[in-house]
């Protein structure tokens, strides 16, 4: 015997505007969907879960993001939501007060962007707040790092040190190193890091999953196994924690350790997906790769992280893994290197590929993009955080293919929805709002409105868009019957309120496998 979901507004996600009255569950899987008299009469449910006029849909499944460093920018100094520069180094002065002399004060989030007072930062800021502290703050990307000089003095890190391979070591006009870390050269600090330990990788899921079922996401595409110690410690880690906290992780392997991935075995909540490689930086850091010079600095055109040979190399190495890729890139070049390397490597029949973030193309590319086995995984929410200042730095010319995410929808491509969390703010229902608004938190002008998406759109990223890209499209994604009992419940009509309401919704409960695993 299993459980009638009834009362409120069933969204099944199979064609726009599809609705059903109720949906029977047995065992974690969705039996049938209709009426709810027919539906209790054929299987005289065990139990009925009153929907009390709420909103039902498909759970949400982010298909990009990084869920242990989401819990890390939890339980660190978090440094998003400041709007100047001073109140970073304030929030950092507090965090000195409270630490011990010789131990880590590490901060994320940090965006000039936001910043009202000024845009360049320096490590002198920060030897002023302290010399006998390492600090180490995270850009907002994660592509940029700034520490002190503390670190630069134990990572040896001299003055007239060249950068290195994939990286740059930031110098101000003078010559003198501003403490800023970009790309590769953020791994020269990697030596004098503090040892992760298990108890804080289980502590940092504990911690990303709860904050994510509060936002009605029941899985995520999620890229962790190379940067935390060990491979097999960080896969121990998911293991023990989603034993209790129920989570359909899909696990991207990086490139540095894909050669592991055979030693591990699928299961119903961690399975392995595709090798993850990076190919430039982003935007904010200057560092994403285009094809013509920055507009606010024409002295560069960003940074490849490998060269055209050596990306086909990654991307020839995972097919002698038998793996497909996920590739991040941003800036157009980078976008043609890695079509480049995706049609002279093919993938094998049945497996799909992933270009990862894809914010700035060109016709031609997207052409091209169209004849391959591949998704895009986009997170919308980019422009509302990225807008206006990405216009300083592509200019005017080149918005027509900068984040186009209605213009690659309608070419008939896959696109899957993420946050890319730590990087931005977890909650599906915030990037839906920007697909459909793409509205900028910084100022709440629309920009470029013909890259819309309708709600339908931009929620089917969030859910059939996700298990298509795993495929898993005929077990995931939708409410219908041998469906996952996967479940998002909202407090209202998502595709019958005003639009900026989207932002407002409230996620009621969140159900995995037919089991209420957060409730508001």
């Amino acid at each position: 015997m299993g459980e009638l979901w009834h009362g409120g507004k069933i969204y099944t996600m199979e064609e726009e505007g599809g609705v059903v009255e109720a949906v029977y569950v047995e065992n974690g899987t969705i039996v049938e969907v209709g009426a709810k008299e027919e539906l209790e009469a054929r299987y005289h449910p065990k139990q009925f879960v009153d929907l009390e006029e709420k909103t039902m849909l498909p759970g949400f499944v982010d298909s990009h993001m990084h869920l242990i460093g989401h819990g890390e920018r939890l339980l660190r100094l978090d440094l998003s939501a400041c709007t100047s520069y001073q109140e970073v180094l304030s929030l950092v002065a507090e965090r000195v007060k409270t630490t011990k002399q010789g131990e880590w004060i590490i901060g994320e989030g940090w965006n000039e962007n936001n910043f009202t007072d000024r845009k360049d930062v320096h490590k002198r800021d920060l030897d002023d707040l302290s010399r006998h502290h390492p600090i180490l703050l995270k850009r907002v990307c994660r592509h940029v790092t700034l520490v002190n000089s503390y670190i630069f003095e134990k990572a040896e890190i001299m003055q007239g040190r060249k950068d290195p391979k994939g990286g740059k070591i930031g110098r101000d006009q003078h010559g003198e190193f501003t403490g800023l870390l970009y790309e590769q050269a953020q791994d020269l600090i990697a030596p004098i890091l503090p040892d992760i330990d298990a108890a804080y990788l289980t502590k940092a899921l504990q911690t990303a999953i709860q904050d994510c079922w509060q936002y009605g996401l029941v899985g995520g595409h999620t890229e962790d196994l190379n940067y935390y110690g060990s491979f097999q410690k960080t896969y121990s880690a998911f293991t023990e924690v989603i034993r209790n906290l129920p989570f359909k992780a899909h696990l991207l392997v990086h490139h540095e350790v894909a050669h592991e991935r055979e030693q591990y075995e699928n299961t119903h909540y961690i399975e392995f997906g595709a090798m993850k490689i990076f190919s430039d930086g982003s935007f904010g850091g200057r560092t994403a790769l285009l094809s013509e010079p920055y507009e606010d600095a024409k002295e560069t055109n960003g940074v490849a992280i490998f060269s055209h040979k050596e990306l086909a190399e990654l991307v020839k190495q995972a097919r002698e893994f038998y793996m497909p890729v996920a590739i991040h890139t941003i800036g157009d070049l980078s976008l043609e290197y890695v079509i480049d390397a995706l049609e002279m490597h093919p993938p094998k029949a049945g497996q799909r590929d992933r270009i990862i973030h894809c914010q700035l193309a060109r016709e031609e590319l997207i052409r091209r993009m169209k004849k391959l086995p591949a998704i895009l995984d986009i997170q919308p929410v980019f422009v509302s955080s990225d807008f206006p200042s990405v216009i300083e730095k592509l200019g005017e010319r080149r918005l027509r293919y900068a984040y186009a995410w209605k213009t690659l929808l309608s070419a008939g491509l896959h696109c899957a929805g993420g946050s890319d969390a730590p990087i931005e703010q977890v909650n599906p229902l915030l990037s839906i709002y920007s697909a459909v608004t793409r509205k900028s938190f910084v100022d709440e002008n629309c920009y470029v409105p013909e890259e819309r998406l309708t709600v339908f759109e931009a929620v089917s990223l969030f859910t059939t868009g996700s298990a298509y890209a795993i495929g898993k499209e005929e077990s995931r994604g939708k409410i219908a019957g041998g469906y996952e009992a996967d479940f998002t419940i909202l407090d209202r009509d998502i595709f019958h309120v005003k639009e900026e309401e989207i932002k407002e919704i409230n996620v009621m409960m969140t159900v995995v496998d037919g089991e209420v695993v957060y409730k508001k």
